[in-house]
């Protein structure tokens, strides 16, 4: 990164995305705090990655996801300190000393004064309106999840380093979560320590992205600075959802594709070229579908084909399956578990973490392939470009994309916050 540029602390920053956004703006990493040790993994093969690139060594970064050399190997032509930036560690009173001690550290390596940005948020879950419907099938009822206490150590970070701006990201549910008094609570903890604050429901779909995704997304700036909330113009990505996935390798139940890379650019749609998301020199990894049952294949089929059949999209009710289809017992919720991904539409529903445990939500719109959509296509779907690794197994790999922020979303976000920071 070029010395002199804007810096930024990521916490519970899972695979990426939002630290996505802030260095393909140019912003430079201190620090990610990440618990889960494959999202952990996957922050350090994505700093590889920018590294390799501004060093001109890609080759090395391509030839590990081809599985050519070993992930010691690539990340031993990474400076330490670079990687060091990487904390894989849950946050707590009992660990968030060390956080700071190791934060301290970077920043006196690098010469930093001062933290330009913190962004983030706390695991969703516990405010997930999803999550809350689920909750009574849960061990710890929604109201006694300890991760709805996350919010203060975030506010810690606030009250330690003081950053001129921060990003705070979740989902629509923690407005309403516990009564709407954690929200409240959150918002009067910022102000206390010496924010002015305004929060906003956004849409990834207002981003270009070509998913409906509705989060929370609370700017913050030091009382006294004059920053503002940024104005963001709405992005229509001009495109249909089958734009991302058309170029793909089609894959039946169980299938993997049989190339590492995309020889005819051709058949890449503009969409995916002028955002971005597939470059001519890309490997293509993830691109493996799950296999699935004779009955799954009967049910996928039956989705898709309702969803093409008319100009009102139906989607299939559980209960309208003939009865050797139907195994649940429960059949009065959840009535739509089965969902095909919107092809022939502008955008597609929410991508949820919930791909890690079966694909029935997100169905392949393509009745040939009669599948649920690859991590690849996931990844794609979330906005994430092609030569983003995914470190762990292909559940863990659903889970870090399914929670994530759209990339292009959050450069939209970075570029706004670094105007602000750069103009005054």
């Amino acid at each position: 990164m070029e010395t002199g540029s804007l810096n930024y602390i990521d916490l519970f920053a899972g695979a990426g995305g939002l630290s996505e956004g802030f260095m393909q703006s140019g912003f430079e990493p201190v620090a990610h705090v990440e618990m889960n040790e494959y999202a952990a993994k996957t922050l350090q093969t994505r700093i590889a990655y920018f590294y390799l690139k501004e060093q001109g060594k890609l080759d090395s970064y391509y030839k590990y996801e081809k599985g050519e050399i070993s992930r010691e190997d690539l990340l031993k032509l990474v400076p330490a300190e670079e990687l060091k930036t990487v904390i894989n560690k849950e946050m707590s009173t009992a660990t968030i000393k060390d956080i700071f001690k190791t934060i301290d550290t970077v920043m006196a390596e690098k010469g930093l004064k001062q933290i330009d940005v913190i962004v983030g948020g706390p695991p969703c879950q516990a405010y997930s309106l999803v999550g809350r419907a689920q909750s009574s099938h849960m061990l710890v009822p929604m109201e006694e999840d300890p991760r709805n206490e996350l919010y203060k150590m975030y506010v810690q970070f606030l009250t330690k380093y003081k950053p001129r701006m921060f990003v705070f990201e979740n989902v629509a549910g923690i407005k309403t979560a516990r009564g709407g008094q954690a929200y409240k609570n959150l918002q009067s903890y910022m102000r206390r320590v010496g924010y002015e604050i305004e929060p906003h429901e956004l849409n990834a779909k207002d981003f270009g992205v070509l998913q409906s995704r509705k989060r929370v997304i609370i700017v913050g700036w030091l009382k006294g600075t004059g920053y503002e909330y940024p104005e963001f113009n709405i992005i229509t990505g001009k495109a249909l959802v089958s734009d991302l996935l058309d170029d793909l390798s089609s894959l039946k139940p169980g299938g993997k594709s049989d190339d590492y890379l995309v020889h005819d650019m051709r058949k890449v749609k503009s969409y995916v070229k002028k955002n971005a998301i597939r470059e001519k020199a890309d490997v293509l990894t993830g691109h493996v579908a799950r296999p699935h049952t004779d009955q799954d294949i009967e049910i996928y089929k039956r989705v898709i084909d309702l969803w093409y059949s008319n100009s009102q999209h139906k989607r299939l009710r559980y209960d309208d399956l003939p009865e050797n289809l139907k195994t649940h017992t429960n059949r009065t919720s959840f009535t739509d578990r089965f969902k095909v991904v919107e092809g022939d539409m502008e955008y597609c529903h929410t991508i949820l973490a919930h791909l890690s445990k079966d694909g029935h939500y997100f169905i392949h719109p393509d009745i040939d392939q009669h599948r649920s959509i690859t991590v690849r296509e996931a990844a794609r779907l979330q906005s994430f470009p092609d030569n983003y690794y995914f470190e762990g197994p292909r559940t863990a790999q659903f889970v870090q994309i399914g929670n994530a922020v759209p990339p292009m979303m959050a450069k939209q976000i970075a570029d706004k916050i670094k105007e602000q920071l750069s103009k005054k």
